[in-house]
């Protein structure tokens, strides 16, 4: 029950596959052999990587994975998810990344009469494959912060009301009170899920664990697949009351992590917040040099407190930005968000790609849309 769950989510990764399919005989080349001369900025990865003290965590603890049971340097990984977050050990279950418990949240949460209610455009489908739940979306204001009152409205008898926060694919923030009015006018019994997997890019004043250690009706999803640069190696977290995580767990917790895995988040939350500081330092850096260019040239955007954005070209869909730039060997993501035809999104890349993706906006625009 739990995998199936989990297939309407997706991943990013999956997510990538469907736009580099959906970008012409360009992207479907990129997706069968890599180019390496390819500027693949369409899944919100984090070029910078793994820190240097994960990557030296990772081939300290290689050669013990053989054996089952965590070894050495990945021992402490369950003590700082809950220790940084100042949560109770029993408030928190580590999981292969976010994308598992996000999926299995629905059959947890939602059934054929208690639905799921997100933003649009939002992430995820939000639908459980052979839960039957409904699904109800509700566009957002147009500061593109999530419209609570209005998915409160819209079904006063949810099960769940899911918000990603930063939104993806908007990059935008919902605001504390706009949580409490969900928890404040929600039907007793149902769950408040907000997703956090870039909420580090946008600082810890908008973390939302503090609602976990206050026993609201919460849970809070975490991954370190963005500002740790781990998205390939798979580890994420999800904290909650202890009723709320057995619920979600009834459907599987993916087994062990890597060790791999647990070894390079463990030494990465072991830098604290240095390590973010700098990384959202240079992810600004990337991302305002790209808004500039976007400024100058005349192409729309949405601002954004994460590492990616949407941007809209005049006369020409996401769609067709989409494949003229994969014709250029530069993949983004678009076709993903049917609400926003006109928009497509880009993900913060190095300066390098950043630069390269200028330049071949710039050759878009002067040849426009094709027939």
């Amino acid at each position: 029950m739990g995998a199936a769950a989990a297939i309407p989510f997706f991943t990013e990764f999956a997510q990538a596959q469907q736009v580099a399919r959906a970008s012409g005989a360009a992207g479907a080349r990129m997706q069968r052999a890599f180019d390496p001369e390819a500027v693949v900025i369409s899944s919100n990865e984090n070029p910078m990587g793994p820190c240097q003290a994960g990557i030296e965590a990772m081939a300290k603890v290689g050669p013990l994975g053989w054996r089952y049971r965590p070894q050495g340097e990945n021992l402490e990984f369950e003590t700082l998810l809950y220790k940084t977050e100042n949560v109770k050990p029993e408030y928190v279950n580590g999981y292969p990344g976010s994308s598992t418990p996000l999926a299995n949240c629905a059959p947890a949460f939602t059934s054929p009469t208690r639905s799921w209610v997100m933003g649009s455009p939002g992430y995820g489908s939000g639908a459980g494959r052979f839960v039957g739940n409904k699904v109800v979306k509700v566009p957002l204001r147009k500061d593109y912060s999530h419209d609570v009152e209005a998915m409160i409205a819209a079904d006063p008898n949810a099960g769940a009301y899911y918000i990603c926060n930063p939104n993806n694919p908007s990059g935008t923030l919902t605001s504390r009170k706009d949580f409490e009015y969900i928890l404040a006018n929600k039907k007793k019994d149902a769950v408040l899920i907000i997703d956090e997997a870039y909420v580090h890019f946008a600082g810890p004043e908008v973390y939302s664990t503090d609602l976990v250690r206050q026993d609201k009706d919460v849970v809070v999803l975490r991954t370190f697949s963005k500002i740790y640069g781990m998205a390939g190696l798979r580890a994420g977290a999800l904290y909650g009351r202890p009723d709320l995580l057995a619920k979600v767990a009834e459907y599987g917790r993916g087994g062990n992590l890597p060790v791999t895995a647990t070894a390079c988040a463990a030494a990465s939350m072991k830098l604290g917040p240095a390590l973010m500081k700098e990384r959202v330092a240079i992810n600004k850096k990337n991302r305002d040099y790209t808004w500039e260019h976007l400024e100058k040239v005349g192409v729309s955007y949405i601002p954004s407190t994460s590492n990616f954005f949407m941007m809209s070209v005049k006369g020409m869909t996401g769609a067709q930005v989409g494949q003229a730039m994969a014709a250029k060997k530069i993949m983004l993501a678009g076709n993903r968000w049917p609400e926003w035809p006109e928009h497509i999104r880009v993900t913060v890349g190095t300066y390098e790609e950043m630069t390269k993706f200028n330049a071949a906006l710039d050759q878009v625009l002067k040849e426009g849309p094709k027939a």
